[in-house]
């Protein structure tokens, strides 16, 4: 899995790429854990699975953790493009009726600023 992170204003888009599993799923949650560690401001993240290719429970646990904390902030969390494969198991989880998904980033960034 790789993970890359970029924090623009209060959002922090984090890209993923890869299986997000029970290997991958600590390295995932260490990597967004300094990310908000370090950036108090960031109330909304944007998380982009297009090129995830397999996810499992782990990796939806990992996520609603995210989720959570961003919600504790009084911020929110947006699943943007994901694969087939993932929005499958994001619908059959229940997931989707928790974590909104968008299509693309820009729906994302409309939906962000309450366009």
């Amino acid at each position: 899995m790789r993970t890359e992170t970029r924090a623009i204003g209060n959002v922090l888009v984090v890209r993923l790429s890869g299986e997000l599993d029970l290997g991958t799923a600590p390295e995932f949650r260490g990597r967004v854990e300094e990310e908000l560690d370090a950036r108090p401001d960031v109330t909304c993240m944007f998380l982009v699975l297009r090129d995830v290719t397999f996810i499992d429970s782990s990796g939806l646990g990992v996520i609603l953790g995210r989720y959570k904390r961003l919600r504790a902030r009084g911020g929110s969390l947006v699943a943007v493009s994901p694969s087939p494969q993932v929005r499958k198991v994001f619908e059959l989880s229940g997931l989707a009726t928790i974590i909104p998904v968008c299509e693309t980033e820009d729906e994302a960034w409309a939906r962000a600023s309450g366009v």
